[in-house]
């Protein structure tokens, strides 16, 4: 039985190889491939816009103002938050990005999580680090005045 499958892909195969010199109009398309963060390789899908790809602006609004920033599209909320301390004065640790109504992670990326050109994303201060800027600075005022 084995040996007449083998037997069958043989001279189906050949027949194929045949047919192909027929065909010499025929254009071959090479597959693009890609890793993705996660590490599994794909082929690159071939859209007009290239998504997953080069530069994106991302509004970012604070309680106040809004930032046009414009990142890689494979970066992470880590390298993005490093971008925004920069512009806000508030360190990574200090910060809160929320995206769709979530707060993310650091190591979690931008076109994973689906975050596209022109997109909105909320920096909001860690409530945490707010009281203790408060109250480190109350204490300091309290020693001068005494």
């Amino acid at each position: 039985m084995m040996k007449l499958r083998s037997k069958r892909f043989c001279r189906s195969s050949s027949k194929l190889s045949n047919g192909g010199n027929s065909m010499k109009g025929s254009v071959e398309k090479e597959i693009k491939w890609e890793l993705r963060p996660g590490g599994m390789l794909v082929q690159k899908r071939d859209t007009a816009e290239n998504e997953g790809e080069g530069m994106i602006t991302i509004r970012v609004a604070t309680v106040s103002k809004w930032h046009d920033i414009s990142v890689e599209a494979t970066s992470t909320f880590g390298e993005l938050k490093m971008i925004l301390s920069l512009v806000t004065s508030l360190e990574p640790r200090e910060q809160r990005v929320l995206f769709k109504g979530k707060e993310r992670e650091d190591d979690e990326y931008l076109h994973m999580v689906g975050v596209r050109d022109k997109d909105k994303v909320l920096l909001l201060e860690d409530p945490a680090t707010k009281e203790r800027k408060l109250y480190g600075f109350g204490a300091a005022c309290r020693t001068i005045s005494v």
